[in-house]
């Protein structure tokens, strides 16, 4: 058993991951975090940090297409999206600061938060996640639990975090298994990778397109197409449903919907993203739920899909997308 270090009552976080803020409070640390990523905005208490980032991009202001030429445009000339607030990372003298090296496109990564962290003195204690499956986002909250003095709350969180994922495999282990789109950006198409697949089987389903622990990929719709996905789930990296909604239209573009049995039958379903699965946080085993709730309704009555159902319809030749409540 590992040992549990001494809680310093004193200590200051600064996050620059959601997901690790999301952890943090989580973890009762709330009052210890003096500093959060812009995009930090769970749970609401978070919004009233300091911010310690700022996006290059500005997505706010740009279409899906547009926010993926100008990340692509940055990562091919080797400029970063993300910048560091000095002023701000200085004012808030951390002791520990958490990062990420698993994408650098949905946060800031690592290398430049170690590059930050190396003007700062005294140096703050750094703490990079990287997970790539449902069981490394639970062992990222022993890994805060330990490094912040909070281990049995660490394995208190992780122990149910953990029965819940049980609950879930067991109610589903019996089920047909649906083949899943996950969709993690619609123009142009992205497949979730990482711990989505292994989400997705937890949920009774079958991912059509992705393999566990892989990174998310960019796809073509002839390969969706061909995958023939009877359930699809669009949840792009970053947007809530309103956003994802704004920009639906775009899908009346893509012939090869029509040939795409999740939409031509009415499975498809925009999610919270954000909330659920793009961020491997706590909220995760809520979005193997809120999955399973989607594939088979009829086996997971506890809990209700939201988000809107995706309806594709041919009139006269083109195709009309609409969008209905669950």
């Amino acid at each position: 058993m590992r040992a549990a270090p001494q809680y310093n009552a004193a200590m200051r976080i600064c996050s620059f991951l959601p997901a690790a803020t999301e952890m943090l409070f989580a973890l009762g640390l709330g009052d210890d975090v003096v500093a959060v990523s812009h995009e930090c905005d769970y749970p609401p208490e978070a919004l009233s940090r300091p911010r310690v980032t700022t996006s290059l991009i500005q997505p706010e202001r740009l279409t899906s297409a547009e926010i993926d030429a100008a990340v692509s445009k940055a990562f091919v000339e080797g400029r970063p999206s993300y910048r560091v607030d000095m002023d701000v990372l200085t004012a808030a003298h951390p002791d520990l600061i958490v990062t990420q090296d698993l994408c650098v496109v949905c946060a800031i990564g690592g290398s430049d938060v170690r590059q930050a962290a190396a003007c700062l003195e005294p140096q703050p204690r750094l703490v990079s996640l990287d997970p790539h499956s449902v069981s490394d986002v639970i062992a990222c909250v022993h890994t805060l639990g330990d490094v912040a003095g909070v281990a049995t709350r660490a394995w208190q969180l992780a122990a149910e975090m953990e029965a819940r994922v049980a609950a879930a495999w067991a109610t589903a282990a019996a089920a047909p298994r649906p083949r899943v789109l996950c969709l993690e950006w619609m123009d142009p198409p992205w497949i979730a990778g990482h711990w989505m697949p292994e989400v997705v089987q937890l949920a009774g389903g079958a991912d059509a397109l992705a393999r566990a622990g892989e990174p998310s990929r960019r796809a073509t719709w002839d390969e969706i197409a061909d995958a023939a996905p009877e359930v699809a789930i669009i949840m792009p990296c970053g947007f809530s449903v309103e956003r994802t909604l704004a920009e639906i239209g775009v899908l009346e573009s893509i012939p090869q919907l029509a040939r795409i049995p999740a939409f031509t039958t009415g499975r498809a379903h925009v999610v919270d993203g954000s909330s659920y699965f793009n961020r491997p946080g706590p909220r995760i085993v809520d979005g193997i739920e809120l999955l399973g709730a989607i594939i088979h309704p009829e086996i997971f009555p506890g809990r209700a899909a939201t988000g809107c159902n995706v309806q594709l319809m041919v009139r006269g030749g083109r195709h009309e997308v609409r969008a209905v409540a669950l």
